[in-house]
């Protein structure tokens, strides 16, 4: 189905999702409007991954559903995790692997190599192109399938788990680049685990076990009451430098440890 409000991109209306006969995700609702950063948060096995790919109609709600706007673009970038760096591609073929035609690797053209320059230059990867993907660092691995999701001008960049895997440092750069490109107008929808160094910096936060917990900022959702229903364990809030850290209940909540206070 289709959405007519220009400005809300997709709408799950009471969504759930089922392998067999078990639902991993039950009676999900929120909407994503043009220009909105969120991200899906919850333990491993809450549904993240699932929704995602029903809101990419990769697999079918059994009950419920999905709509979008008309026309939607969606640009896709995978766990890094889960791409084979040993495949011996360039960070060109990677980019234009996503052109719509059935001509896999025939020559690219010289618009398509043009196009693919352009959006390698707007994310600091300018002369990278002819490189194999094995030799970039693991921030410009993440960038180059940023560029190949931006390759098509979609409405949505959608992410799963963008952090997941990575140093410390392609952490900051992830959250960096995310962050221009939407400041620069993109939508954003991601999944994340990481609750002190990506979701605690997003603007909206979808809680998400199965079924949606809470829905809001990082102030109104990372406190006390939310994370133990969302991750069945209490946790620990400090507030640090004006943000949110979450500690589960085993780590050492005093506050001079991070010269935060308790929240």
């Amino acid at each position: 189905m289709k959405v007519a409000e220009k400005d809300v991109l997709v709408h799950c209306h009471h969504v759930t999702c089922a392998y067999g006969d078990v639902a991993v995700v039950n009676d999900v609702n929120f909407t994503l409007h043009r220009g909105e950063f969120a991200g899906i948060v919850g333990p491993s096995g809450s549904g993240k991954t699932t929704l995602l790919k029903a809101v990419l109609g990769s697999i079918k709600p059994v009950h419920g559903s999905i709509d979008m706007l008309k026309g939607l673009r969606l640009g896709y970038v995978p766990q890094v995790e889960s791409v084979d760096w040993n495949f011996p591609v360039t960070v060109l073929e990677v980019i234009v692997m996503t052109r719509g035609e059935k001509k896999w690797w025939p020559r690219i053209t010289a618009a398509e190599r043009a196009a693919a320059e352009d959006v390698l230059e707007q994310l600091g990867l300018g002369g990278l192109s002819g490189r194999h993907i094995r030799e970039l660092s693991g921030g410009q691995q993440q960038r180059v399938f940023v560029a190949r999701a931006l390759f098509h001008s979609p409405d949505i960049l959608v992410l799963d788990e963008p952090t997941s895997g990575v140093d410390v440092r392609t952490r900051h750069e992830v959250l960096h680049l995310l962050a221009d490109l939407h400041d620069a107008g993109m939508s954003v929808l991601l999944t994340t685990h990481d609750l002190n160094g990506l979701a605690a910096h997003l603007p909206r936060l979808i809680c998400l076990n199965k079924e949606i917990v809470a829905d809001g900022s990082p102030r109104e959702v990372l406190v006390p009451d939310v994370l133990e229903k969302l991750y069945g364990a209490p946790m620990h809030v400090l507030e640090h430098g004006g943000m949110p850290v979450v500690l589960d209940h085993s780590e050492n909540p005093m506050v001079g440890r991070f010269g935060g206070k308790a929240v």
